[in-house]
């Protein structure tokens, strides 16, 4: 059965989520990457929009000024570990429940989203045309000077994904697993390899 999860998002509805399970949004999606990050971090500031409790996109969109207001051509992750610096504090500051971008995070996000009571979910790169069909609105525009990329888009999303869980609220990270899982199997091939060629020289 399809998981969507929906704003404002409640602790209970993510804290049985697993890292590697599959989910989508329905609700306020907020695209925020390098610039928005820092600005509430290092400056303290603080957007208008209540983030508590919403998802916000590490994603640059192209938006198209329309009669009334604008429309999302596209919206294609970015990559999430340009955050990780700033996330953790992030999600205490803010109060996000839901993190979403391109490829996993850190182990400092990781601990922010155990202590924080949020996730981590990954968007399939190369999809940035199909995820701004998912856009129903663009509601509003917070710190344009920032330029279109780096701006808050305030978007109305109906199950935007599919979001691949890559850090629960447990703090596992999905990503680093299959890490350490690739390491591991390297290992051993390396050593049946090695194993082999020293037999066929001993042979020859």
């Amino acid at each position: 059965m399809k998981k969507v999860i929906h704003t404002p998002i409640q602790d209970e509805e993510i804290k049985d989520l697993r890292a590697g399970d599959i989910i989508y949004l329905t609700g306020t999606l907020v695209t925020c990457r390098d610039d928005g990050h820092r600005r509430v971090i290092e400056e303290g500031v603080m957007p208008e929009l209540p983030l508590d409790r919403i998802a916000i996109l590490h994603a640059g969109p192209i938006v198209q000024e329309v009669e009334g207001g604008w429309k999302m051509i596209s919206v294609g992750p970015t990559t999430s570990m340009r955050m990780e610096r700033y996330e953790k504090e992030f999600l205490e500051k803010t109060g996000v429940k839901l993190v979403i971008g391109k490829g996993g995070m850190g182990n400092k996000t990781a601990q922010g989203c155990k202590e924080s009571v949020a996730i981590h979910a990954i968007f399939p790169g190369g999809c940035a045309v199909i995820a701004a069909e998912q856009v129903e609105e663009i509601e509003g525009l917070e710190w344009p000077e920032f330029g279109m990329p780096e701006a808050f888009w305030i978007l109305r999303v109906k199950e935007f994904g599919p979001l691949i869980v890559s850090i629960d609220t447990e703090g596992n990270n999905f990503i680093e697993e299959k890490k350490n899982t690739f390491r591991e199997r390297q290992k051993e091939e390396s050593a049946k390899v090695e194993k082999f060629v020293a037999s066929f020289m001993q042979s020859h």
